[in-house]
């Protein structure tokens, strides 16, 4: 509603707002002068401190007024907004699951073996061992070459791989994960279980180690990823799961024997040496050694070894579990 206007109470003569009483003569009507003409009016009297009061209070009144009417218009209108749109209720338990069914529903999730991946892939790298230059007859240089996997457990570059992709090399090379390539030098071996630890000369600025974990509460059936560069392709990953453990394997040579090995089934193949075996958290359990080749094709027939990763990072020095 639209308030009326108010006037000023100013005291002054001419501009003050009047009743009927302060309005009227202060003279009788029925009084005349002496030659019987009546008596001209006599001039109005300022209105009395008190009159003036009184009207401030008035107009003071009128104005709180309007505010009361303004307040109970503001009151009406949100007592009727609330009506016609009632708020949301509390959220229950049910409501909540509702909404986490329906985004399982709707958004695709990564699979257990893509998060393992993840994980480590910032700790893979590529590990070239080089023998000597031999000259072809052509003119160019080449050197015999053995590829395989490594994983770093020491962010200042410390790398387990196994001993037979860099015995006997003259120079090793190694890939890390963001592409940058550095040359390696051996700095401890541990022959019984094939494994050989590297020092990088270069890393990575932002070098990420890989989380070791225990194999001590691991069961058959458990799902394992393997991560690494089978005939040089890669990096690459196979899942599967662990098919037993305390294996034995025997060299097709028959020149080496290794014990209490973890026993897996996610494919590898020669390039996947040295590489890391994990759990679907992305931790490393062991580093795969060797797999079974009965048909001596070299090639992945569902049987696969890896070391312990308790007796591969004593080679490199790290406390045990």
């Amino acid at each position: 509603m639209r308030r009326p206007a108010l006037y000023s109470s100013s005291s002054r003569t001419g501009h003050a707002l009047t009743d009927s009483a302060d309005a009227s003569p202060t003279a009788p009507a029925s009084s005349t002068s002496g030659n019987g003409a009546p008596p001209p009016p006599s001039p109005a009297k300022p209105p009395s401190r008190a009159t003036r009061f009184m009207r401030h209070v008035a107009a003071h009144n009128i104005r709180l007024l309007w505010s009361m009417v303004g307040l109970l218009a503001l009151m009406l209108a949100i007592s009727l907004s609330f009506s016609l749109h009632p708020p949301g209720h509390k959220l229950t338990q049910k409501d909540i699951n509702a909404a986490v069914l329906k985004t399982l529903e709707t958004t695709v999730l990564p699979s257990p073996a893509a998060k393992a991946y993840d994980a480590i892939i910032p700790s893979v790298v590529r590990v070239v061992g080089l023998g000597k230059p031999v000259k072809s007859k052509d003119g160019d240089e080449h050197s015999d070459r053995s590829v395989g996997t490594g994983v770093v457990i020491v962010d200042k570059g410390i790398i387990l791989t196994n001993l037979h992709v860099v015995q006997g090399a003259e120079t090793i090379k190694v890939t890390f994960s963001d592409g940058l390539e550095s040359t390696a030098s051996i700095t401890g071996v541990q022959p019984e279980n094939d494994l050989a630890v590297l020092q990088a000369h270069k890393i990575p600025d932002d070098m990420i180690a890989a989380t070791l974990r225990s194999t001590a509460d691991l069961a058959p059936g458990d799902q394992v990823v393997a991560v690494g560069y089978p005939f040089g392709i890669g990096p690459s990953a196979s899942s599967g799961v662990i098919s037993g453990l305390g294996r034995t394997f025997r060299s097709p040579e028959g020149k080496q024997q290794l014990t209490n090995l973890i026993q897996f089934d996610a494919a590898a193949n020669p390039g996947n040496s040295g590489g890391p075996l994990v759990t679907m958290d992305g931790e490393v359990i062991g580093i795969v050694t060797a797999i079974y080749n009965p048909n001596q094709q070299r090639s992945f027939v569902g049987i696969g070894f890896a070391v312990p990763i308790e007796n591969a990072a004593s080679a490199a020095g790290v406390p045990p579990f």
